[in-house]
């Protein structure tokens, strides 16, 4: 049993989303910000990154099986902390070896 070709996407999109707020200095890698991106404003960059990424993932799987699965508060849980293991590698980089 293999993966998907649009589950393959879907993890690319959640790592590349999950590592923006930390590898660039622009909100949501399209806006031109005036001064440095503070913690809480790369946090909640990341949150709605979160709520995007699964809301591409409930239309993908919409189309695909012609109904949205429902899910309980367990899964919002595990993929919350998926997509924060997912942005570890950009926050190490940006606070942890960047200053090095």
């Amino acid at each position: 049993m293999g993966a998907s070709p649009l589950t393959i996407l879907l993890l690319a999109l959640a790592i590349a989303a999950a590592n923006l707020p930390f590898l660039s200095g622009r909100l949501f890698g399209i806006v031109r910000f005036g001064r440095d991106k503070g913690f809480l404003l790369r946090l909640a960059e990341l949150v709605a990154l979160y709520f995007s990424v699964g809301g591409l993932a409930a239309v993908l799987e919409r189309d695909a099986y012609g109904a949205v699965y429902p899910q309980g508060w367990e899964f919002y849980a595990v993929t919350a902390c998926l997509f924060l293991v997912l942005a570890y590698p950009g926050f190490a980089y940006r606070y942890l070896l960047r200053r090095a």
